[in-house]
This record gives structure tokens, sequence and C-alpha cells, in this order.
């Protein structure tokens, strides 16, 4: 997979482009980045120093009360080891003044009645068969007891519409801190989506696709790890499970929305890009051609139903 991806190359075109685009392009003096202690943000960050140097680098912690102290530590313990420096702002204040809580555990309890927020933790999952079935993208919420038990229930399209907006202001408030931020600074913000999250809809418009720059949107995540090695990214950076770190129970990118590991599917999905038929796909992967079809479906389910959030505003 990715036979003619040379990490060590992409990895210093990526540091020259960001060099150039933030001082001739943007022109601007440094740049912000929010760092949630995960494989991108990592990858961002380390480019980041090497094209502007520490000192024109801030790393911007901005958790919430359901995020995972992990997440913390990890970016505490990079941006130590590189020399950044750091801001911390916990945005839950601003959140329960938007009624961000509240709202999203009205729309939870509407599918599970006795859900209790005070004691009990959620995720929001899609199912996990697409190998085995083709199926919708629909969302279930998985709510945990505190004994551990868990309660699975299918959400309506109301109640997953209310739980995503809701939580949907996670992002743009951090959003709105970013710019904060940078501006006072005249510094750029610098973005970490990759592929899978751009081009599947794994992003909030004018969250944290409210960016002045891209550097790894081009890039699949599987293709990520390999730049993050030739950085130096610690490697309890690179071994931890993708989260979505959004709800209060642990929920892996996976489990969340991609449906599968991240190797088969970028493998997948990149062969199909280049134009190989399910039939010789399905050989790469010991897979069968319709296993290879729902995959291929899948992903054009997803580009096609977030298409939206790609646009520029429309004008007439």
């Amino acid at each position: 997979m990715f036979t003619d991806f040379k990490p060590a190359d992409e990895a210093n075109r990526l540091i020259s482009w960001i060099q150039d685009t933030c001082q001739k392009v943007l022109k601007r003096d440094g740049g912000v980045i929010g760092v949630s202690g995960g494989i991108d943000s990592a990858t961002v960050l380390y480019l980041a120093v090497k094209a502007l140097g520490a000192d024109r680098i801030v790393a911007a912690l901005l958790p919430d009360r359901d995020s995972s102290p992990d997440s913390a530590i990890f970016a505490e313990q990079m941006a130590e080891q590189l020399g950044v420096k750091t801001i911390t702002v916990n945005i839950t204040g601003g959140l329960n003044g938007f009624g961000c809580y509240e709202a999203r555990d009205n729309a939870v309890r509407q599918a599970v009645p006795d859900f209790d927020p005070a004691s009990d933790k959620f995720k929001i999952v899609l199912p996990q068969n697409l190998l085995g079935e083709a199926s919708l993208n629909v969302f279930s919420v998985v709510v945990v007891k505190p004994d551990g038990r868990q309660i699975r229930r299918r959400l309506s399209p109301t109640q997953i519409n209310e739980i995503v907006a809701a939580s949907n202001l996670k992002q743009r408030s951090r959003m709105m801190v970013l710019y904060h931020e940078a501006e006072r600074r005249n510094y750029a913000v610098i973005g970490t989506s990759n592929k899978n999250e751009h081009d599947l809809g794994f992003f909030v418009k004018y969250g944290d696709g409210g960016v002045d720059m891209q550097p790894i949107r081009h890039l699949f995540k599987t293709q990520i790890y390999g730049i993050a090695r030739c950085l130096g990214v610690p490697d309890d950076v690179i071994n931890r499970p993708p989260t979505t770190d959004t709800y209060p129970a642990d929920a892996t990118q996976e489990e969340f929305f991609y449906r599968l590991p991240f190797d088969m599917l970028d493998g997948i999905w990149s062969s199909w890009e280049q134009g190989n038929d399910p039939g010789k796909i399905a050989g790469e992967f010991n897979l069968n051609v319709e296993q290879v079809n729902n995959v291929i479906s899948d992903i054009r389910d997803k580009e096609r139903t977030t298409e939206y959030l790609r646009l520029a505003p429309l004008v007439p």
C-alpha cells in the first residue's frame, strides 16, 4: 500500500510549504495549532515547528468536561519536548452558556429514558459490520451505566441531529479561541484535518474546518503515521487509538464514523481511486468482491451526503 509514498520526502515538502504559505501568502508571523494529543495534531505540530521555529508556534489545549485527561498529558509532553509555548482554555463554561450539554443530554434521554447524565456515560456509534453486509450509516447511542451495563438504541434523525448540533458547538468554540490567540499575535491558524476527515465529512464546518491552512488534508491517515515516525513523534502518541474525544464514554473513530480499521479503509480507497476494479482490490486484501463493494459504497455515500460541508458560501 502506498508503495510510491516516501514519508521523509513528503515531510520536507510540507515543511517548505508551511513556511512559504504562512510567511509569503498569509503574511503571518507564526502559527497557532489546536493540539489534542492525537496523531494528526501531533504531526502538524512537529511539521510547523520545523517550518517556522518553536518560538513562533503556540499549541492550544482546549478541553471540555468530556475530554480525556490523556489528551492534555500527551499534548503538554510534546510541546515541552519541542520547546513550544502552550495555552490552555477550558471551554466547558462557554458550552454550558450555549446550552450544549443540556440539549445533547435531552436528546439522548429521548432514546434512552433512564439515561442519567450525572452518573451514566454515552457514545455515538455506527454499525460495525461493514464487511459483512451493506448497511446504512444510521447512528445509535450506547449508554454505559456505572455497573458497566450497556444500553444501545437506534437514534431517530431528529435525535442524532440534536446531538450532533450540540456537539458541534465544541469545535466551533475551539475555532473562536484559536482565532483569538492567532489574531492577537498576527499568527495563522494551522489546521489538522486529513483526507479521511475532509473527503468523508468527518469535520465541523466553521469548527475544525475553519482554519487558514490545511497542510495534511491530502493525506490518508496511514500516510500520516509514516510522516509522524520520520519526525520523531512519540510512540505513545503514534500508538494511541484515534478517538473522537467528544462524548463522555470512550469511542474510537472507527466506532463513531469510519467503520473499518484505517489500514484497510485507506488501502481499498486508494486502490479504487487509482482505477482498480473491485475484483483486483478484493485480491489485494483477501476479501470478496461484495465486501469491497460495500466499502466503496460507504465511501461514496459519505462523500455525497457531506458535500455541503466542503462548499464555499454560495452566491447568486
